[in-house]
C-alpha cells in the first residue's frame, strides 16, 4: 500500500512539474514576443543645413557637429548617435565629436518603410555587420542579436519588427531579437489589416515558398501561429472586415477561389472569382461566368445564375436575359425599380435615393421611404445632424438640410470637415470660410492655410492669423499661448509688434507680419519682405534676413529656420551668408 501511495505521489509531482514547465514556457514565449516602440517626446538634436552641407545642433542651438558633411542622420533625436557621411565614408560620432562603435565592422540605422512619421528610423536598435552577416545592437553598442543573418531590414508597416534572412529563407524578429515568424519562407509580407485604434498591431503575414509550379502562399497570424500551410496559388486578407481575432482570406487553389475564416473553409474553392462588398458584408461569387451572392458565413443567398450583379447602396442588382431582379442584402427580393438605388448614411434616419432613370440624380428619403428632398442634385453626401453636402449641375457645392433649405450657397469649389471637428471649411475662389456646426460663419480669410492643433484651429494668411476652438469660437492669442510672455499684435495701420498679457507694448509696431513665440522660444518678424527672429522676451536674435516668400508662418529656433521634407522629417537651415 505504501509503495502504491509513493508511486501515485511521484506521478502527481511529475504532472505538477510538467504543468509548471509548460506554463512557464508559455509565458516566456509570450513575453519574448512583446516589444515597445520608443516614444520620442523631447527632441535634443536636430540636423543643421548650411550651404548644402550638414551638421548637428542641439535644442539650445549649440553646434554639436559643424555643417561640413554631405549628409547626417539622427536615428533617435534623444540620443547622441550621429551618422555623418562624407562622400562614401560614414563616421559615427557622439555629442563630444568622438567616433563610436569602432569595434564593429559596419553600423547602419534601420530605415522604416511605409510608416507615417517624422522619425524615419528604428529608435532603439541599429544593425551591424560581422563576417558578411548582420546582427543587432542597441544605442549603447550592446549586442542584442549575433550577426547570423544574410539580410536584416525593417518590415513594411510594422515598426519594431524586422525582416531577416538566414540560410536562404526569410522570417521576422522583433527589436528585442526574438522570433515572431519562423525563418522558413521564401517571402514574408504584412497582410495589410489596419484599424484606427490599433493601426497594424493585429495584422498578420502572408508567407510563401517557391515550388516547381511557382509561388505557393500560406498565412501566419499576428501571434506567429501558422494558420495555413503554403499551398495556395493566391492569398489575400479581407482587411475591410474589422475583427482582430478573426482572419478572413480569399484563397485560390488550382485556379479555384474560396474564402477561409481562420482555418475553416466557409466558401469552398469552386469559383472563378470572389469579391467582397464591405458596405453590405457580402461576397460576389462567379462560377462558369454566372454570378451569385454569399453572406459572411458563406451561405449563398442569391443563386449563382446571373450574367452580372451590381451592388449600389443597400441593394443588389442581378441581371439575366429576362431582366434585372433587385435583392436586399439579406437575399430577399426587393420591391424597387431597378433604376433606383438607395444608399445608407451614418444617420439611421436618412438615406440617399439615386434615380438613374432621369440621368442619375440624387435626393433624400427617410428610413421609411418618405421623400424629403426630390432627386435634383448630381450628388449628395450626408454631413451630420440634418445636413447634407450637395452638388449642382455645374459642379458647385453647397449645404442643405433635410427640408431642402440652403444653409451654404451652392457656390463652393470644395467643402469638407476641419480635421476631427464638426467645423466646415469651404473654398470659394481664393476665399476660405469656416462654419460652425449650426452653419453660422465663424471666420473667413483669403489665401488661407488651416492647421489643426490639439486644442485649437489656426487659420492664417500673409496678413493675419486667427485662432478658433474646436467649436469655432474665436480665441485670443493670449489664451492659446498662455505660457508665453509676449504676443503678436497689430495696430490700426496694419503694422505688427508684440504686447504682454496686460496689453503693454513690448516690441514696436514696425513689422509687416510676426508669428507667435513657438515651442523653441522664438518668434518670426517680417520686414522689407524678409524674415528675422526675436526671442521669448522680444529681443532681436536675427535681423530680417531670410527670403521665405512662400511661407506664411515660418518656424525658427534662434537664427535657424525649420524645414520639413519627405514624410515630415525635420531639419534646420542656416541661411545667413
Amino acid at each position: 500500500m505504501k509503495r502504491t501511495f509513493r508511486i501515485w505521489v511521484s506521478i502527481i509531482v511529475i504532472i505538477i512539474v510538467a504543468a509548471i514547465i509548460a506554463i512557464s514556457y508559455y509565458f516566456i514565449k509570450e513575453n519574448s514576443r512583446k516589444y515597445e516602440i520608443a516614444e520620442i517626446t523631447n527632441y535634443q538634436y536636430f540636423t543643421l543645413k548650411k550651404n548644402e552641407t550638414y551638421g548637428i545642433i542641439d535644442k539650445n542651438q549649440n553646434i554639436i557637429i559643424e555643417p561640413s558633411y554631405t549628409e547626417v542622420i539622427i536615428p533617435n533625436p534623444e540620443i547622441p548617435v550621429f551618422f555623418c557621411k562624407q562622400g562614401e565614408n560614414i563616421t559615427i560620432l557622439n555629442d563630444q565629436k568622438q567616433e563610436i562603435f569602432t569595434e564593429y565592422e559596419n553600423i547602419e540605422p534601420i530605415r522604416l518603410k511605409n510608416i507615417a512619421s517624422n522619425l524615419m528610423y528604428e529608435k532603439t536598435v541599429l544593425k551591424y555587420t560581422e563576417n558578411g552577416k548582420y546582427g543587432l545592437i542597441d544605442y549603447t553598442g550592446k549586442k542584442i542579436k549575433k550577426a547570423i543573418y544574410e539580410e536584416l531590414d525593417s518590415l513594411p508597416y510594422k515598426e519594431g519588427e524586422l525582416l531577416v534572412k538566414q540560410d536562404g529563407k526569410y522570417g521576422v524578429i522583433n527589436i528585442r531579437g526574438n522570433k515572431l515568424v519562423n525563418i522558413e519562407y521564401d517571402q514574408v509580407e504584412v497582410d495589410g489589416y489596419y484599424t484606427d485604434e490599433n493601426e497594424y498591431k493585429y495584422s498578420g503575414y502572408i508567407v510563401s515558398n517557391t515550388t516547381e509550379e511557382g509561388y505557393r502562399y500560406g498565412y501566419v497570424d499576428y501571434t506567429g501561429k501558422e494558420l495555413l500551410a503554403t499551398e495556395y496559388n493566391e492569398l489575400e486578407r479581407i482587411a475591410e472586415i474589422e475583427e482582430n481575432e478573426n482572419i478572413y482570406l480569399i484563397a485560390a487553389k488550382n485556379g479555384q477561389y474560396g474564402v477561409i475564416k481562420n482555418t475553416e473553409n466557409i466558401i469552398n474553392n469552386e469559383y472563378q472569382s470572389i469579391t467582397y462588398d464591405s458596405k453590405n458584408k457580402v461576397f460576389v461569387v462567379e462560377k462558369s461566368k454566372k454570378y451569385g451572392i454569399a453572406k459572411l458565413d458563406g451561405q449563398i443567398i442569391v443563386p449563382v445564375e446571373y450574367n452580372q450583379i451590381d451592388i449600389t447602396g443597400i441593394y443588389l442588382y442581378a441581371q439575366n436575359d429576362q431582366g434585372t431582379t433587385v435583392y436586399s442584402n439579406n437575399g430577399t427580393e426587393a420591391n424597387i425599380d431597378p433604376d433606383i438605388a438607395i444608399l445608407d448614411t451614418s444617420n439611421e434616419r436618412y438615406r440617399i435615393r439615386i434615380n438613374n432613370e432621369v440621368g442619375t440624380k440624387y435626393g433624400i428619403i427617410d428610413n421609411e421611404g418618405k421623400q424629403l428632398v426630390e432627386e435634383k442634385y448630381v450628388y449628395i453626401e450626408y454631413l451630420y445632424n440634418d445636413l447634407f453636402i450637395v452638388s449642382s449641375e455645374n459642379g458647385e457645392l453647397g449645404v442643405i438640410n433635410d427640408k431642402d433649405e440652403i444653409k451654404i450657397n451652392l457656390e463652393c469649389n470644395s467643402i469638407q470637415k476641419v480635421g476631427n471637428t464638426e467645423l466646415i471649411k469651404t473654398v470659394v475662389d481664393q476665399t476660405t470660410r469656416i462654419y460652425k456646426k449650426d452653419m453660422t460663419l465663424s471666420c473667413e480669410l483669403t489665401g488661407a492655410t488651416i492647421t489643426e492643433e490639439e486644442n485649437y484651429i489656426k487659420i492664417s494668411n500673409n496678413d493675419e492669423t486667427k485662432y478658433l476652438d474646436k467649436e469655432g469660437n474665436e480665441l485670443k492669442n493670449t489664451d492659446v499661448f498662455s505660457n508665453n510672455s509676449i504676443f503678436a499684435a497689430k495696430n490700426e495701420q496694419g503694422q505688427w509688434g508684440f504686447i504682454d498679457k496686460s496689453g503693454n507694448l513690448i516690441v514696436d509696431y514696425q513689422y509687416e507680419k510676426v508669428t507667435e513665440v513657438n515651442e523653441y522660444g522664438y518668434a518670426g518678424i517680417k520686414k522689407g519682405g524678409k524674415w528675422g527672429v526675436v526671442d521669448s522676451q522680444g529681443q532681436i536674435a536675427l535681423e530680417p534676413t531670410y527670403d521665405l516668400k512662400e511661407e506664411i508662418d515660418p518656424i525658427f529656433m534662434g537664427p535657424y529656420h525649420q524645414v520639413m521634407y519627405g514624410f515630415g522629417e525635420i531639419y534646420f537651415e542656416d541661411l545667413r551668408v
